[in-house]
């Protein structure tokens, strides 16, 4: 079958065969007919197998015909990621390159300005991310009844990310008569709730097991401690065939870590993840596939459906949380028929995590010992405390110098021997004293020095035991909001 048998415009046909295509995947073969005769569907397929040309394709032919009107997108395509929704934005730039089609792209991040500027002009395809969207719908910048197509992309990336009750109101703006394209990798029960509610008669299109992963990967865990995850990585990317290479981790700070890590030891790798501004991350991206850097370390932002070609290679440098994250990780390579790798560094702490994985994709995972490819740096943290005890010969010094015992009390505070001396005056003369104890005591007794010093003794450690709670707390533990249930019984 060619991309002819499936009833597509000559304009389309031309621009697949000038991009390097001419079979169709199962998921486009199946879904492009379908969408043509305006059914809604449910189409479900792993990583990797074309979903994005699946629909994009049709809605080319479709929105052939017709005449936008300003602030009313005529269709819509609702993408959980910046990154995926630009990756769309380019394919309709590619495959509708002989279409007088306009296209607006809706995503935070960049100036609201441009995008504004294009919804007034009219849009015949408007994709966006459900947070911007929701943003403009509510100034009323754009109305949503003249859209008679609606895509919903990775829709379970959606869930995870909570944009479910966003997609659920941006519905119900939506005319009731209208097509609804829903695609993802896996249908958890949520996902089948919405396709029952918004999706009418709609044609089920599963080319692979859910959540079943590429024949073409091979897939390996690591069993590594977790002090020596990044001597592992780093010998595995120097003797390993690496020409390109995916480095996934589950927090925002160890993926900016990781990366410092690798460019010291004289790697070319670059980062993205959620804190990174959309410009940049967009550069990165492109460097990537440029070559410009071939490691490329990554929170899940970067997991879910970005085609990026030639990717030999993926580490999991952090067991996912959840298990369909893991698909999609190592989605990332075997891409359009080519074989790939992807590693999994275990620790004693991942079992549980590990063993969702093998359920959800109903194999078992080689494991691999890290033994040859690390090396312990042991000797070199013992030495490191053992050179600092000096305690006996302080001790000694002063003890063989002066035999005297009050020689250290004497060099800290000075005033304490002029108090000794009215105090051995004080026993011989019992009686006298009573009358000049007022009088001494009030200059001599030193009562306020002795609560200087220990409320400074005191704060000191107060103030470090403060400081080390907040380094060691939402930095490294934690990349999102604090919960407000921790807020309580941490002030002091």
């Amino acid at each position: 079958m060619t991309f002819a048998d499936l009833g597509l415009s000559d304009e389309l046909l031309r621009a697949v065969t000038e991009s390097g295509y001419d079979t169709p995947t199962p998921i486009q073969a199946q879904a492009i007919p379908s969408v043509l005769m305006m059914r809604d569907i449910i189409g479900i397929a792993q990583t990797g197998t074309g979903k994005t040309a699946s629909f994009v394709l049709p809605m080319i032919d479709i929105l052939a015909h017709g005449r936008s009107r300003a602030r009313m997108p005529r269709s819509l395509i609702l993408e959980p990621t910046r990154e995926l929704a630009a990756q769309v934005a380019e394919n309709f730039e590619k495959y509708g390159k002989y279409h007088k089609l306009s296209m607006a792209l809706l995503i935070g991040g960049v100036s609201m300005g441009d995008q504004l500027a294009a919804l007034e002009k009219g849009v015949d395809v408007l994709i966006a991310t459900p947070g911007r969207l929701m943003d403009l719908f509510g100034r009323g910048k754009i109305m949503l009844n003249g859209c008679s197509l609606l895509v919903i992309d990775e829709a379970d990336r959606m869930l995870d990310m909570g944009f479910i009750p966003d997609i659920e109101e941006i519905c119900t703006k939506l005319p009731a008569q209208r097509q609804t394209l829903l695609f993802s990798a896996t249908m958890p029960p949520v996902i089948k709730k919405l396709a029952d509610k918004f999706l009418s008669n709609p044609k089920s299109i599963e080319v692979a097991r859910p959540a079943s992963a590429s024949i073409n990967i091979t897939q390996r865990l690591v069993k590594v401690e977790s002090r020596k995850k990044r001597d592992v990585l780093s010998k595995m990317l120097r003797e390993a065939d690496v020409t390109s290479a995916v480095i996934f981790c589950n927090r925002k700070t160890t993926v900016r870590d990781l990366n410092k890590s690798l460019q010291r030891d004289g790697f070319k790798s670059g980062e993205i993840h959620g804190d990174i501004d959309q410009g940049s991350r967009i550069a990165e991206l492109e460097r990537f596939r440029a070559g410009t850097v071939n490691i490329l370390v990554a929170s899940d932002v970067a997991a879910r459906g970005l085609d990026i070609k030639g990717v030999s290679h993926v580490f999991n440098y952090d067991a996912p949380w959840h298990p369909d994250d893991y698909v999609h990780r190592i989605g990332r390579t075997g891409r359009a028929g080519a074989s790939g790798v992807a590693y999994t560094f275990v620790t004693e702490a991942d079992a549980e995590a590990i063993d969702n994985i093998q359920k959800l994709i109903g194999t078992k995972i080689e494991v691999v010992g890290a033994a040859a490819v690390i090396a312990s740096a042991e000797p070199t943290e013992e030495a490191a405390p053992r050179t600092p005890r000096g305690r006996k010969p302080r001790v000694a010094k002063p003890a063989a110098d002066q035999p005297v015992v009050e020689t250290p009390v004497a060099e800290k505070p000075a005033d304490e021997p002029v108090a000794e001396k009215p105090r051995a005056a004080r026993q011989p003369r019992a009686e006298k004293p009573r009358e000049e104890a007022p009088r001494a005591q009030a200059p001599r007794v030193e009562t306020p020095a002795r609560p200087a010093v220990a409320p400074r003794a005191a704060e000191a450690p107060a103030r470090q035991r403060r400081n080390d709670h907040q380094d060691d707390g939402p930095d490294e533990g934690w990349n999102g909001p604090v919960p407000e249930f921790l807020n309580f019984g941490f002030d002091a």
